[in-house]
């Protein structure tokens, strides 16, 4: 079939189904233009919360296909390739976890949401790389942990008068953004600015003109009255802001600004997903309740 074929077969079984489909900025473009909502992780998982489908179809990766468990137990919920994972979600086991959190008896655990189900369960509270600041300076201790990401605390850091302890974690496609590539494009378009995620290192973010979310980022992109940006995040992203922009232009910062993961989940597997109601992603309630009630908590804020 061809990519129009399989899409209108797609949104077909969807309303055979009573499903909606969710899909990340990171998504393949075929798939982000026939999703039901379109956004970043927890910006999905909470839209998954409100609406009144059976099933949703999360075209993203595992950690976002939990969240949409956790905060919607009642639904059905099918991640179309159960291997899509996460690196920087592996980064911390919860032995890891236990250990730290005895080795810091009192410090507050600030979870970001690219993690898993059972470090979410451990955490008091999440935050997202557009809350993290907000989520920190709510809490009464001077000190937090903060896991998985290394960058994005460090990023955090800086605008905290509370110690943050950061994770050794990171996401390998936002950490090995290099700064000296990153100066290489820089020169050769001198006139534009530069826009980067908080996973990314120190030196990259030092470089930048706006930090943010992928939401954030878009929104930027939106309101600057640059033509010409540079973009420092996975290059999904861009589809988006070409649809949404198209009098501006949108340079990757790298060549390598892919995620493999999100990239490997294709319309053939949505709609192999919805016919055989395949893969299910149920988060068992003695992890699910303790995990909500630190979504919970971040949602509150």
């Amino acid at each position: 079939m061809s990519v129009s074929e399989l899409q209108r077969e797609v949104r077909k079984s969807l309303r055979e189904r009573e499903a909606i489909l969710l899909a990340h900025y990171y998504q393949r473009e075929e798939i982000q233009d026939i999703a039901d909502f379109l956004g970043d992780s927890l910006a999905l998982s909470i839209e998954a919360a409100k609406t009144d489908a059976a099933v949703i179809v999360f075209a993203g990766v595992h950690f976002m296909a939990e969240s949409a468990s956790i905060l919607s137990p009642d639904k059905t919920v099918l991640l179309p390739r159960l291997e899509a994972g996460c690196p920087l979600a592996d980064m911390i086991t919860p032995q890891q976890l236990a250990k730290a959190r005895a080795e810091n008896p009192g410090v507050p655990v600030v979870t970001y949401v690219n993690s898993s189900a059972e470090i979410k369960a451990m955490s008091d509270i999440c935050c997202t790389s557009a809350n993290a600041v907000k989520v920190v300076n709510s809490l009464e201790a001077g000190k937090v942990l903060m896991v998985p990401d290394g960058n994005l605390a460090r990023y955090t850091a800086r605008f905290t008068k509370k110690e943050v302890i950061p994770w050794n974690g990171y996401c390998p496609v936002h950490h090995f953004l290099a700064a000296d590539q990153v100066k290489d494009v820089m020169k050769r378009h001198p006139g534009a600015k530069l826009a980067v995620h908080p996973e990314c290192t120190t030196e990259v973010i030092d470089l930048a003109d706006f930090v943010g979310s992928t939401a954030g980022i878009i929104r930027y992109a939106r309101e600057t009255g640059a033509k010409e940006l540079i973009i420092g995040t996975e290059a999904g992203i861009l589809h988006t802001l070409r649809k949404e922009n198209p009098g501006k232009t949108f340079i990757l910062a790298s060549d390598k600004l892919i995620c493999e993961t999100m990239k490997s989940i294709t319309l053939e597997d949505i709609l192999a997903s919805l016919r055989e109601m395949k893969h299910v992603v149920k988060v068992p309630d003695a992890v699910g309740a303790p995990a909500r009630k630190a979504l919970s908590g971040m949602i509150k804020i």
